[in-house]
């Protein structure tokens, strides 16, 4: 049987096919793993929490059975995917001491993690290029449809090249860049491919934010009423800031290979736009609105002070 032979720090000696990968740990020392399991944990159970409550709240509340809610239902459920896809994964390895992921976990692990990646922002974009159609015309199985498209072409596109040499992941998930690194085929064709479709994506989504925020502060600017311009810009300007933060990291991401920046900032990077936005975005969007905020309570309660929590 075809395998690897390795050092103690898990360092290939020899070729042969690739059949498992090594994730890259944040430490090689067990306290600091430990700390790592626990940091992951308290913010994975933050995120879930959270996100999870807003999609009850607003399945069983019928007065949040409109449009504006279910788009927020949605968003909770694409972060609860999302950070699932990439933080259960480095907690048990941090837990048992080890860095493996199957092939085949790994090819899973890319294509959720681009499939939600792709449908969080494209349903962000659609909320700063039009209030109304966010609120209005919620983008439904279209973009799910979408993303699941564009993840399985950047998945083939990776996983149809033949691996090899060296199985060390240079990140704690498996993601584009560092997977394209590791092949021991001709790689040109498919970094043209990655870039293309990155750019032509990151082109729409560039386009469509600067030409909406455009038009919504020149609306905001044109309010009368200083308590007008306030609010309106403390409902755009935090949405801004979680989508420039979600963008910026994935960039930084993929402009940084080949570059001598430390593979650490990197790896904070990649925290940034898979661990924080998913916790960020139900307090941005969510948990500041007064209706959510009431029917928690309500939930809350029924939770725990009666027994059938679905009479709402």
């Amino acid at each position: 049987k075809e395998g690897f032979l390795y050092s103690g720090h898990h360092e290939m000696v020899n070729q042969s096919t690739v059949t498992e990968f090594l994730l890259q740990g944040f430490s090689d020392v067990q306290e600091l793993q430990i700390l790592h399991f626990l940091v992951f944990l308290v913010i994975y159970l933050a995120a879930l929490v959270s996100n999870l409550l807003i999609i009850i709240a607003i399945a069983i509340d019928h007065h949040l059975h409109t449009p504006m809610y279910f788009f927020l239902g949605n968003l909770s459920f694409l972060d609860v995917c999302y950070i699932s896809v990439t933080v259960p994964k480095s907690m048990v390895n941090s837990l048992n001491n080890t860095r493996l992921i199957s092939f085949f976990g790994c090819a899973a692990q890319l294509y959720f993690g681009i499939t939600f990646a792709f449908a969080e922002v494209t349903l962000l974009t659609a909320m700063a290029y039009d209030r109304y159609v966010a609120i209005c015309h919620p983008l439904r199985y279209s973009s799910w449809i979408s993303s699941c498209i564009y993840s399985l072409c950047h998945t083939a596109n990776i996983f149809l090249l033949p691996f090899c040499g060296s199985n060390v992941v240079d990140q704690f998930f498996c993601d584009i860049p560092q997977l394209l690194k590791l092949s021991c085929a001709d790689t040109s064709a498919n970094e043209i491919v990655v870039i293309v479709l990155s750019a032509l994506v990151g082109l729409f989504f560039f386009i469509s934010i600067f030409v909406s925020y455009i038009h919504i502060f020149s609306a905001v600017l044109r309010i009368p009423s200083a308590q007008g311009r306030y609010k309106s810009f403390s409902t755009c300007l935090p949405h801004l800031l979680v989508f420039s933060l979600f963008i910026s990291t994935g960039i930084y991401m993929y402009l940084r290979q080949g570059s001598a920046s430390s593979p650490y900032q990197g790896t904070m990077a990649a925290v940034l736009y898979t661990v924080v936005s998913p916790i960020i975005n139900p307090l941005i969007y969510s948990l500041r609105n007064q209706e959510i905020k009431e029917a928690l309570g309500k939930i809350l309660s029924k939770m725990f002070f009666t027994k059938n929590l679905f009479t709402y």
